[in-house]
């Protein structure tokens, strides 16, 4: 029997059971769907995670501070001495003050962070509220929310103000307490969101010259390939320093998330057993109904090859159509609940999110997943319609 003749049997036969048929797909579209939905939302948490904390140059990019021992201190000789070691290409320090912040004749206490424009790309993170640091900035400052919440304004209404800075310094000879006061103003760019963290603020190193800076108590280092992060890194920590890597956590939140998406999708996956058992009582009561019709076929010269084709063709389209229903209901399923959460997020003062991401190889996946099903579903069928004896089916009532 040619392949086309096969091809209209098996349309004709699913279009003379519409109902059986509607609902068996209905079955694996809704198992299909389950697993699109559970396995996407593990990919939206992966993805959302790794566009918050992380950019191109972060992972690139090592954190060092001095040991309690004291032994070492990041100044400015050592800073030089890092940026010579083969491999590193940049090195972008930190400095800590506390100080204190000025708005509308309010004042209140803040940690200042000194830092390079570039040191929020090396860090991943970026304000969620306007932007970073530009090279071209002057007088620019960067906040968390906790310093909006001092003033009692919304992080949108804080974007654009302009703040004084005094910065206190210690004597480390006498202890005493002195006040570096900073004559201009500095403009805010953007808010951190960082829930029940101290008030923070950031400002460029380069607008602050005249601050006295003996030493810095963090430094990012970036090389230049990842390639040379474990030589670098056993370098640093050579010369006395604490290193961690922002790739380590990020690595191990990964491994986190397949394990995630393993246990999402293996919820999926009992449904979609459930779906195949479905198909196959839906096939074996086809084969039980069209006994008579085999043994017909059989009798004007089919092969028995070709009636195990016939109902492996129809298995094989119930599970394709099942597996293109299971992701028009898991994206629709999707976009709901997403809608939803965002609802409830703004009503309580949140942020929305896309939760769910759906990779193209990921629905070329489900789609082949559930044709290869309505393939295995369909093979026992298939293989016992092509084993009936031609008189034995014709006598069969």
């Amino acid at each position: 029997m040619k392949v086309i003749d096969l091809f209209h049997l098996t349309f004709e036969n699913l279009k003379s059971r519409k109902s059986r048929i509607l609902f068996t797909v209905l079955g694996f579209s809704v198992a299909i769907g389950t697993i699109l939905f559970l396995v996407s939302l593990g990919f939206g948490l992966q993805r959302n995670l790794l566009q918050r904390v992380t950019t191109e140059e972060s992972l690139l990019t090592l954190d060092i501070a001095p040991a309690e021992s004291e032994v070492i201190s990041l100044n400015e000789e050592t800073l030089k001495k890092i940026s010579k070691i083969p491999g590193v290409e940049k090195v972008s320090p930190q400095a800590i003050f506390p100080a204190q912040i000025t708005f509308k004749e309010i004042s209140s206490q803040t940690t200042l962070n000194l830092v390079t424009y570039d040191w929020f790309r090396l860090s991943g993170f970026a304000p969620t509220i306007g932007r970073d640091f530009k090279k071209s900035d002057r007088n620019k400052v960067i906040v968390n929310s906790s310093v909006v919440s001092l003033f009692n304004l919304s992080p949108e209404e804080f974007l654009g103000k302009e703040i004084k800075l005094t910065v206190f310094l210690t004597d480390e000879e006498t202890g005493e307490v002195k006040f570096f006061g900073i004559p201009e103003k500095f403009e805010v760019i953007g808010v951190l969101e960082e829930a029940g963290a101290s008030p923070q603020i950031y400002v460029r190193v380069a607008d602050l010259k005249d601050l006295p800076i003996k030493e810095y108590q963090f430094a990012k280092v970036k090389v230049r390939r990842n390639e040379e992060m474990k030589e670098v890194r056993e370098k640093l920590i050579s010369m006395g320093f604490l290193v961690s890597a922002l790739s380590d956590t990020i690595e191990q939140a990964n491994k986190i998330f397949r394990i995630i998406q393993v246990v999402l999708g293996i919820f999926g996956v009992v449904a979609l057993v459930v779906a195949a058992i479905g198909l196959v009582n839906t096939m074996t009561i086809t084969l039980l109904e069209r006994t008579n019709e085999i043994g017909i076929m059989r009798a004007i010269g089919a092969s028995p090859s070709d009636v195990k084709w016939l109902f492996l063709g129809e298995s094989v389209i119930t599970g394709f159509l099942g597996g293109i229903g299971g992701i028009i209901l898991g994206i629709f399923g999707a976009h709901i609940f997403n809608w939803l959460v965002n609802i409830l997020a703004r009503a309580l003062g949140g942020r929305e999110i896309d939760l769910f991401y759906f990779p193209f190889w990921f629905i070329l996946f489900i789609i082949l997943l559930s044709t290869l099903v309505g393939l295995v579903a369909g093979f026992f069928p298939a293989r016992r319609a092509a084993k009936l004896n031609p008189l034995e089916a014709l006598r069969y009532k």
